[in-house]
């Protein structure tokens, strides 16, 4: 069950087509596997085993690619593509592809060589820095030679190589061989279950990355030849190959295939008997998207909760984000059946609460986390909240509730970065010069791109909304809740504050540095989106019809209102030039989910509603496929840019379609 994402000829055989088509796999440690239909690099990020050496963070490039060639009938036939510094192309292997599709969340192309068929499958392991490539010959005349070239590399998966003499170790062991990039590097296995393996160690210099160009950054870099393994498979035969941190992996390519068939069983299982309706009347595009909810979700151990787990915010470059991780979990996990991971990454983030404050960001290197960020504490509350509401699980509001408590205690007398309640209004305040503390939270140098200093409307929605979420889980424990709700009774009569009754709609910003900011920005529509709105029917109405007029798009909502002065429709050009457009134009595909959700709470029509997530699912087969992507141009066509998958994405369609369903 599941979207089919099936491609022909018409697609796999033009390289424009082929190029921006992105397949992604993952093991639920952090690391991954991705790349083009065509098999032509085109980012730093693409590769075949992207280790999580720390899981889930430490992602390293080890093996990049396999360019195969197949010999048959004294016929050759490449089936790789290479693009070269400069433009210059080889192989051009994506001319033989008859056929790619994606069996879930495994791609697998057919690849036509005269009258024989070889299918090729990449998965990865669960839980372990394991990728399996599978070449079966479907069918043939005769035998063929199938050699396969293997590069490799061992970087960080931001940086790029520029080889000069390195040199690295190669040795050989039982199936094949053992690569130490340098002394203190960790080693990595390429094996296969019957080819014979020539060591080569030649490089290869200037492989052309054009999306890397596109982003205004190094655009070429070298990759390893280490050595060629060649096999001859007859009709119906098989072989795996396996790129491994770990010395002894399986090689019984059918037994390693079942298992991770075997887990995405598990969950389309739990998304089953967790489902409001029917399946058979479930879109087949939000049945491929319970199966991409799973790529988001890792571990993260610590030393008091070994099976700790948290969400990674985005694929190829993010790594797990407090605000991404809130924001995605009801989508993520508990939309798709799968209530004990909820429950785990709500106890993980528990543990790393600060001052009153969740981590931003999990750095790549280190173990200090930042907490620069004023929503994601705020979007903790309501997740437990979807979490408690759905299980009634009293133990996690009785052993969280004393954390919440702190958080609103720490609030109310101010923590870091001038975050506090303003005595004066009940409101919450929050920023100061050089911080960037809500989600629209881009920075270029010292320049905060959209400060949002003062009063955001969003946070007091979420800090009113949190207010009374204490009030209830207070009283579900027996614990005072009169302060909490005297705290929200307080925030509720000056709310009012932020409506704009001239425009119709709310300020984005109170008391900001420079007055009230009455630019049209979408984070009014969580004060209607959230289940707790301090503002009446007839604005939560004007909200929802302003944003649908000026923000809305079939992709998300912009960030910014195309008449502001500041608008930039297209999210585009060096890092300077993309940041600066980040917020301020480029549509979001996560806000889809609150607007979709805001709409059904004030006109209460759920098809329609539901109308607007359907574009959604053409967007399934560009991009990263199967997946949703994590922003978009803010003017037509509107393409897809960014990370090619996206937890908030992805969770929040999933969440906003099953409140249309409910």
């Amino acid at each position: 069950m599941g979207m089919t994402i099936n491609f022909g000829r018409e697609i796999c055989g033009d390289l424009p087509s082929s190029e921006t088509r992105e397949w992604l796999v993952t093991n639920g440690i952090g690391g991954y596997a991705s790349g083009t239909i065509a098999g032509l690099l085109t980012r730093r990020y693409h590769g075949l085993l992207v280790a999580a050496l720390n899981p889930p963070l430490g992602r390293t490039l080890l093996v990049t690619k396999i360019d195969e060639i197949v010999e048959y009938h004294e016929q050759t036939y490449p089936l790789y593509t290479n693009r070269w510094r400069g433009g210059a192309i080889n192989g051009y292997g994506h001319y033989h592809i008859e056929k790619f599709y994606l069996e879930r969340t495994i791609p697998t192309w057919k690849f036509a060589c005269a009258d024989a068929i070889l299918e090729k499958r990449i998965w990865m392991q669960p839980e372990a820095n394991i990728t399996y490539v599978r070449y079966n010959l479907t069918r043939a005349s005769g035998p063929i030679t199938l050699r396969l070239k293997a590069l490799v590399n061992h970087r960080d998966y931001h940086s790029d190589t520029h080889a000069g003499n390195w040199k690295m170790q190669v040795e050989a062991v039982e199936n094949g061989v053992c690569v130490t990039a340098f002394p203190q590097a960790t080693p990595f296995y390429l094996l296969t279950d019957r080819a014979t393996v020539q060591p080569t160690h030649q490089w290869c210099y200037n492989f052309d990355l054009s999306r890397e160009r596109d982003r205004g950054l190094m655009d070429h870099e070298d990759h390893l030849h280490i050595a060629t393994f060649t096999a001859t498979l007859h009709p119906g035969e098989s072989i795996i190959f396996v790129a491994s941190t770990e010395a002894n992996p399986s090689l019984n390519g059918e037994a390693a295939l079942e298992v991770r068939r075997s887990y995405e069983r598990k969950l389309l299982g739990f998304w089953q008997d967790s489902c409001p309706v029917n399946i058979r009347e479930v879109p087949e595009g939000l049945q491929q998207l319970v199966f991409a909810a799973d790529q988001f979700v890792v571990n993260r151990g610590t030393p008091e909760n070994p099976i700790g787990k948290t969400i990674i915010a985005g694929y190829p470059w993010f790594g797990d984000w407090g605000r991404d991780t809130m924001i995605s979990l009801p989508g993520i996990t508990i939309t798709t059946g799968r209530l004990q991971i909820t429950r785990a990454i709500l106890y993980t983030y528990s543990k790393y609460v600060k001052e009153g404050m969740l981590p931003n960001r999990f750095p790549d290197v280190g173990e200090t986390p930042d907490y620069n960020t004023v929503d994601a504490t705020l979007w903790y509350f309501e997740a437990i909240r979807q979490y408690y509401d759905l299980t009634e699980d009293i133990d996690i509001v009785e052993n969280l509730f004393p954390v919440l408590a702190d958080i609103i205690q720490y609030h109310c007398r101010g923590t870091r970065y001038n975050i506090h309640l303003d005595p004066a209004d009940g409101l919450l305040y929050a920023g100061e010069q050089g911080s960037q503390l809500t989600w629209m939270d881009a920075k270029i140098g010292d320049w905060v791109v959209t400060p949002r200093i003062g009063k955001p409307v969003e946070i007091n929605a979420l800090w009113y909304n949190a207010l009374r979420i204490m009030g209830k889980f207070a009283r579900q424990i027996g614990r005072p809740y009169q302060e909490y709700d005297a705290l929200a009774d307080r925030a509720l009569a000056r709310f009012e504050r932020f409506w704009n009754p001239e425009l119709g709609y709310c300020y984005d910003i109170i008391d900001g540095i420079y007055g009230d900011d009455a630019s049209l920005r979408p984070n009014q529509i969580f004060a209607v989106s959230l289940p707790h709105s301090a503002l009446s029917h007839e604005q939560q109405k004007a909200i929802v019809e302003t944003c649908g007029r000026f923000l809305l798009t079939s992709s998300g909502l912009r960030s910014l209102a195309p008449n502001h002065l500041h608008y930039r429709g297209y999210y585009e050009g060096n890092p300077v030039q993309r940041d600066s457009a980040y917020h301020q134009g480029t549509v979001w595909a996560w806000l889809l989910g609150p607007f979709v959700i805001a709409h059904l709470r004030v006109f209460q029509n759920p098809n329609l509603a539901r109308s607007f997530l359907e574009p959604m699912v053409n967007h399934l087969t560009t991009g990263g496929l199967g997946t949703i992507s994590e922003i978009f141009d803010g003017n037509a066509p509107m393409h897809p840019r960014g990370c090619i998958a996206q937890a908030w994405s992805v969770g929040e369609i999933l969440r906003a379609w099953l409140a249309t369903e409910r």
